[in-house]
């Protein structure tokens, strides 16, 4: 799993972009209920990043449901799929979107009437 997680200098907080890979991993099945996640030290350790940050990731999927911990044990992936929020959802999208889009040196006005002419053609 932690060949799947990686952090980018985008804006966007480093324990949101560690949570959202760990969703991806789960939404593309490479993580399935019941399997094990490395420990927040190993991932820690991985990817350079303080301790408490993926803590903070951790427990927003624990909180979620999607994780479970099991003390002495592990972090586990459950069955459970995140609550959705849609608007959440939407706003966060739209943050990772416009933080990657300044990165690049794409004005928000270019890249929502580009948005704008893809929704017209849908």
């Amino acid at each position: 799993m932690l060949e799947g997680l990686s952090i980018q200098d985008n804006g966007i907080p480093i324990y949101v972009q560690l949570r959202e890979q760990i969703l991806a991993l789960i939404g593309r099945e490479m993580l399935k209920p019941g399997s094990q996640l490395p420990t927040m030290r190993q991932v820690a350790v991985a990817l350079k990043i303080d301790l408490n940050t993926v803590q903070r990731a951790y427990a927003e999927l624990e909180h979620d449901g999607v994780l479970f911990k099991q003390r002495g044990v592990g972090t586990f992936v459950t069955g459970v799929r995140p609550p959705r929020n849609d608007h959440k959802q939407v706003q966060d999208f739209a943050h990772r979107i416009a933080a990657q889009a300044k990165g690049q040196g794409i004005a928000l006005d270019e890249l929502a009437e580009a948005l704008k002419r893809l929704a017209e053609r849908a």
